[in-house]
């Protein structure tokens, strides 16, 4: 049975006002691309082969946007892998130097889709500012500004007199601002997109999850309803991949959750400061992330994450979690206090053990293709996927090719996946409850920034 609106509305606010899933796949059909997946991986993957001039089905289980793509928070930011110096730890300076290529490549690749296709999805250029909320968080701060300027990526190193220029709120102590990028409406730029694909002649069927794929040549997509017959495949599922049998080793199904508050007052807004709007993540190892919507509401969340044993589906929402991270929300902001939680969402994203996406072909036909595993940064990527699909199908050359000629780390088989999921989180709560116990706040005096 296809989702309503009203019922795709109530699994997260960015869909609220969506329009009703269009018709589903029947009878049998043929093309020269099937896409499975109408969120930004597939929606860009239908606008790049339609420019080709490829014959396009998108196929989709629920609505467009179902998944992780009307679900989040909506930071466009230039972060890929976990963070700089880790990247460096890993890969030789040549890779990290593409890698950041690609994801630069990818942020103005989403400000074109935008002003292209006229997509009202609330984008501001605000940066993003990557924060610490105690001393024991600056070093890692630094070490990602010193990272930065080795590399040549632009930024700023934001000591507390930074912050206070910034007017940035006074939780956060230290930060490192990343002028590219910025937030958007994730719901609104999901439905532009697949409104952009329909104009460019792409047929998207929602409502019609794919049951089965066998590779061939032709290869056969099978729905409940119908069939689709491709010359390509692609697969653009991301959390839901393992579901179609397929990319099980590819990365771990992890659960996040978010909350948005009701929107704030001048008064409230003057008390809080944040003039420059800039999307926030914190250098905690299991991170927290804020921004101000157009509405000014607060979206915020992630930090405490879940995981499924197995093929387990868990809850979006789980109370305990909601609570906890909303306590850490009106820890960060005291002088909101009065301000009431108007909804919790959540959803599964995908994550792969280096932090990378999972971008190539199917080891048994190199016509199935796939672009997986966001880790939580997939606005750019996921939007970028298109193009490094189209650049794949036809056999050239491209900023992508750093990702699908790479090795992918395979994750472990259960036990051993939700077992290394525990204790890693376990671990990494341990310390950033370190820094949480006693974390100061700047006090803007004129001079300077104090404890407070």
């Amino acid at each position: 049975m296809t989702i309503t609106s009203r019922e795709l509305a109530s699994l997260t606010p960015w869909q609220e006002g969506a329009p009703e899933p269009g018709p589903a796949l029947a009878g049998e059909v043929s093309t020269d691309v099937c896409i499975i997946g109408a969120g930004y991986t597939g929606l860009s993957s239908a606008l790049a082969l339609r420019r080709e001039g490829f014959d396009v089905v998108v196929l989709e289980a629920d609505a467009i946007g179902f998944g992780a793509s009307g679900r989040n928070a909506g930071h466009l930011t230039p972060t890929i892998g976990k963070d700089l110096p880790t990247l460096l730890k890993m890969y030789s300076l040549e890779r990290v130097r593409a890698l950041l290529h690609l994801q630069e490549t990818a942020i103005s690749h989403v400000e074109g889709l935008i002003r292209e296709h006229g997509i009202d999805c609330e984008y501001e250029a605000t940066g993003t500012v990557v924060a610490a909320v105690h001393p024991r968080q600056h070093a890692a701060i630094d070490r990602a500004a010193e990272a930065a300027a080795k590399l040549g990526v632009p930024g700023e190193l934001l000591d507390e007199s930074g912050m206070d220029r910034r007017g940035l709120p006074r939780a956060f102590t230290r930060g490192y601002f990343e002028p590219h990028g910025g937030v958007l409406h994730p719901g609104r730029y999901v439905r532009g997109l697949g409104d952009a694909a329909r104009r460019a002649g792409a047929r998207v069927f929602e409502g019609s999850c794919v049951t089965a794929i066998d590779e061939g040549s032709p290869a056969l997509v099978t729905t409940s309803g119908g069939t689709v017959r491709a010359r390509y495949v692609v697969i653009g599922t991301n959390a839901y991949t393992p579901q179609l049998g397929r990319l099980k080793t590819a990365g771990t199904r992890i659960q996040v959750q978010l909350f948005k508050t009701e929107p704030l007052s001048r008064d409230q807004l003057e008390a809080v400061g944040w003039p420059g709007r800039e999307g926030i993540y914190t250098a905690h190892e299991l991170l927290e992330s804020y921004r101000l919507t157009a509405r000014n509401e607060i979206v915020g969340g992630s930090k405490h994450v879940r995981a499924g044993f197995g093929t387990k589906v868990l809850a979006d929402v789980d109370e305990t979690v909601a609570s906890r991270i909303e306590a850490v929300f009106y820890e960060r902001f005291p002088e909101l206090k009065s301000v009431r939680i108007a909804r919790r969402w959540g959803g599964p994203i995908f994550l792969c053990l280096d932090f990378l996406p999972v971008v190539g072909r199917s080891a048994n036909c190199g016509s199935v293709l796939h672009s997986v595993a966001y880790a939580g940064h997939g606005v750019a990527l996921a939007s970028y996927a298109g193009e490094m699909v189209a650049d794949m199908v036809l056999e050239r050359d491209g900023p992508g090719r750093v990702l699908w000629e790479r090795w992918n780390v395979p994750t472990p088989p259960e036990p051993l996946r939700w077992l290394a999921f525990q204790a890693i989180t376990r671990f990494l709560l341990a310390v950033d409850r370190r820094a949480d116990a006693s974390a100061p706040r700047r006090r803007i005096d004129g001079g300077g920034a104090s404890r407070a």
